[in-house]
């Protein structure tokens, strides 16, 4: 799978980690985050995953900044992004079987390095489940398009 990530300045280490480890699991990463500590602006690299998102250049896509809400924010504002910010493997595994969510989100400052690998694995082992859920991201399309 073509997995894009970004992140900011916070997370440029836990970037590098999970890079690795999707990597390893034999996904193609797509790096649009920083590769610097130099503060940067989390809002642009929010909007960027997410129109590589909704244009099709990666299948779904993993943000990290100091607690994942601002990135996540901004890449919510692209239609057809739905990014949720998970600080635990339940909820990974729940955004993608329910809100069929097409990027995850965690903060540097909140999860370690293991716990992020588990919540991106949790992520990509989930399948939407469609049925009742299909009828809600339905909802969610018709929200963006009354909202444009």
């Amino acid at each position: 799978m073509k997995i894009g990530i970004g992140n900011d300045h916070s997370a440029v280490e836990l970037k590098y980690q999970i890079v690795a480890y999707l990597e390893e699991l034999g996904h193609e990463v797509v790096n649009y985050g920083t590769d610097s500590t130099e503060s940067c602006h989390y809002p642009e690299i929010g909007e960027k995953v997410g129109n590589a998102v909704a244009n099709g250049e990666v299948e779904c896509a993993v943000l990290i900044c100091g607690t994942g809400v601002g990135i996540s924010i901004a890449a919510n504002k692209v239609n057809g992004v739905r990014a949720a910010v998970c600080s635990d493997c339940a909820t990974a595994r729940l955004v993608k079987q329910h809100n069929n969510a097409n990027i995850i989100a965690f903060g540097a400052r909140i999860v370690g390095v293991e716990l992020a690998k588990d919540i991106v694995k949790a992520y990509l082992d989930a399948e939407f489940e469609g049925g009742r859920h299909a009828v809600r991201i339905a909802m969610f399309t018709d929200i963006e398009n009354r909202n444009k």
